[in-house]
């Protein structure tokens, strides 16, 4: 990652969104068709129906969208930032399988680190590279692997109170 952070944040509530703006501005904020997708040039109609939007949605109104199209919005404002490390915060809720098919193709493609909170264990199955769970009574535990690794992991180390929820302390 070199000494420049560009940091990103997606988070749950999505007020970073301007209602008035249209689609289009949103996506281009500083005007013009072209928006820089991963260091190449792409049209911001075809950006945006890669997030399942249709052309004529463009110059609505935030405002207009529905509570998932905004969260398609922010997500994809977001991923075309240019930012080299990036934090999700439960980024797959309200979301439908098309839209996640393309969030975890946007972030296989990523050059950067992502850091993820999620309880969408299938999410964190498919993408994760390294889990880091608090457990017990908030310890620390850092696991080279996906989802399915760092239970099976998890199972070994703990055995039977692996599966008991019980109070932090």
């Amino acid at each position: 990652l070199g000494t420049n952070l560009e940091i990103a944040y997606l988070d749950q509530n999505r007020d970073r969104l301007n209602p008035a703006d249209t689609l289009w501005q949103t996506l281009a904020p500083q005007g013009g068709d072209q928006i820089v997708v991963r260091g190449l040039p792409r049209h911001v109609a075809s950006y945006a129906q890669d997030f399942l939007f249709k052309p004529e949605q463009l110059r609505q109104p935030v405002s207009a969208l529905s509570g998932g199209e905004r969260n398609r919005v922010h997500l994809a404002r977001m991923l075309h930032q240019g930012n080299n490390v990036i934090l999700f915060d439960e980024p797959t809720n309200d979301l439908d399988v098309n839209v996640m098919r393309g969030l975890e193709e946007a972030l296989e493609n990523f050059v950067g680190t992502a850091v993820i909170i999620s309880h969408d264990r299938w999410f964190l199955d498919r993408l994760a590279t390294h889990i880091l769970a608090f457990e017990g009574d908030a310890k620390l535990h850092f696991h080279n692997g996906n989802w399915s690794s760092y239970e099976e992991d998890r199972h070994r180390r703990l055995g039977a109170e692996a599966d008991q929820p019980h109070r932090t302390k």
